[in-house]
């Protein structure tokens, strides 16, 4: 449904809505709650301003993204100082930080409700809370491997799955038109985070240690992260009564959509935990190893932000198709002839991009398929799915790597575990290419 116009002075103006937005039903018959939900998305989707406060939210969003999504995607950085200390080894090294992400996808139908109650800001603020609090106690646990999997893994997992599902739902309730954009943008904080963090980290760690690095990281996130919060504000918080809606998986999009979720989640935490490693097996310096992270992440904001536009231009379902293509050729044809400093650049340049692209995409093909008024419940369903990916996916490339040699092994050693997460990555490409000729058999067209 099209947009209602708006005045230049509507557009440009940026006012926060004092009121939410209620759809008025009082026209129709009498309908069911699920009824009333899709007419309430439609609604609130052809009313969506495209812009004015929905920009202060995306800000918002944007810096949160950047302490929850680069604080895990530069746990590779830590990973390697903690080993390099002989705490344990890369493979329980790497449960802590696949823990953390993992908190996401158990938690994400608990936190759509959480949202519901406690409204969108209020959940960021605890989040927030959450995750500085869980990198504050891990400065007391850097020599303790069970102390940090309650810290690292347990607290600040709980904060970030709170913010998570917040960033992914919020900015939705203000475009329509502009939907992928929009999250391109929150999603390309997380990017820019993993970039600064990253080689911030490594500076930290070989200054102060470990310890240090983690209140630091804490008192800075607490510090900045709650400003971000209160500057989230849902523009129409229709509460649904539904803590799960099964009749979701007779839609057949909507289990095609989860099923490329949980396969496509395995793949997507092995090359940031483990370039780092890798790395250092080309006889590379540990703040080579960080900058690498830090070209990943730049890369997955650079390939959000692009992917969240190309969603708007070309259809989020052949964008998606397009990332898992990209992550496919690179754990393929680059990562394993990958045996000096110029090759694993172009790895990381590519499968950086594609992974953003991965993020940025699904809350774009969750909004516009299920409407605003739904994301919360749809968008929790199918990130708790992606609880085995964000869990095994990179312990299970450490286990395999430790199978054939490990991480002091020959280069060699890594190319299962290359192959394995490789693997995982052209499945989902294939079953949303069967999605994408489904919905519509003429290539070209926009999905």
């Amino acid at each position: 449904m099209a947009s209602l116009p708006m005045s230049k002075f509507q557009e440009m103006t940026v006012t926060e809505p004092s009121t939410p937005v209620k759809a008025n039903h009082s026209a129709r018959p009498a309908l069911t709650e699920r009824d009333n939900i899709v007419y309430a998305s439609q609604e609130a989707d052809s009313t969506a301003p495209e812009g004015g406060y929905g920009w202060i939210v995306v800000l918002g969003c944007s810096f949160i993204s950047f302490w929850i999504v680069g604080t895990v995607y530069s746990w590779g950085v830590m990973q390697a100082a903690l080993f390099k200390r002989g705490l344990s080894s890369p493979s329980t090294l790497s449960w802590i930080g696949s823990l953390a992400f993992a908190c996401i996808a158990f938690l994400a139908i608990v936190n759509a409700r959480v949202i519901q109650l406690l409204g969108a800001r209020r959940t960021a603020f605890l989040g927030i809370a959450m995750l500085s609090l869980g990198e504050i106690l891990s400065g007391l646990c850097t020599h303790q491997i069970g102390g940090l999997f309650v810290t690292a893994g347990v607290v600040s997992g709980i904060g970030t799955s709170l913010c998570f599902l917040v960033i992914n739902v919020t900015p939705a309730q203000y475009f329509h038109k502009k939907r992928g954009m929009a999250n391109g943008i929150v999603c390309a904080g997380g990017g820019l985070g993993g970039t600064a963090i990253s080689l911030s980290m490594n500076a930290i760690i070989q200054s102060v240690g470990p310890a240090w690095t983690f209140r630091i990281l804490g008192i800075v996130t607490f510090a900045t992260g709650l400003p971000a919060a209160y500057l989230i504000k849902e523009r129409c918080p229709i509460r649904s009564l539904a803590f799960i809606e099964w009749n979701l998986f007779r839609d057949f999009k909507f289990t095609a959509i989860f099923l490329v979720g949980v396969i496509a989640t395995f793949p997507l935490l092995v090359p940031p935990f483990f370039i780092p490693l890798y790395s250092a097996s080309l006889g590379l310096s540990s703040s080579a190893g960080a900058g690498l992270v830090a070209g990943f992440n730049i890369s997955s904001a650079v390939g959000r932000l692009g992917f969240g536009l190309a969603a708007d231009a070309l259809g989020p379902l052949n964008t998606l198709f397009i990332g898992l293509f990209l992550t496919t050729v690179s754990m393929f044809a680059i990562w394993p002839v990958s045996d000096s400093l110029g090759p694993v650049v172009v790895f990381v340049i590519m499968n950086g991009a594609a992974n953003g692209g991965f993020f940025a995409t699904i809350p774009t093909v969750v909004g516009t398929v299920f409407g605003s008024q739904r994301v919360s419940v749809a968008m929790g369903m199918i990130v708790t799915g992606w609880v085995g990916g964000y869990l095994m996916g990179a312990p299970l490339a450490a286990y395999i790597l430790e199978a054939h040699g490990g991480e002091k092994s020959t280069l060699a050693a890594y190319h299962p575990a290359m192959f394995y997460a490789g693997s995982f990555a052209i499945v989902a490409m294939g079953l949303v290419g069967a999605v994408r000729l489904h919905v519509n058999k003429h290539v070209l067209r926009r999905v």
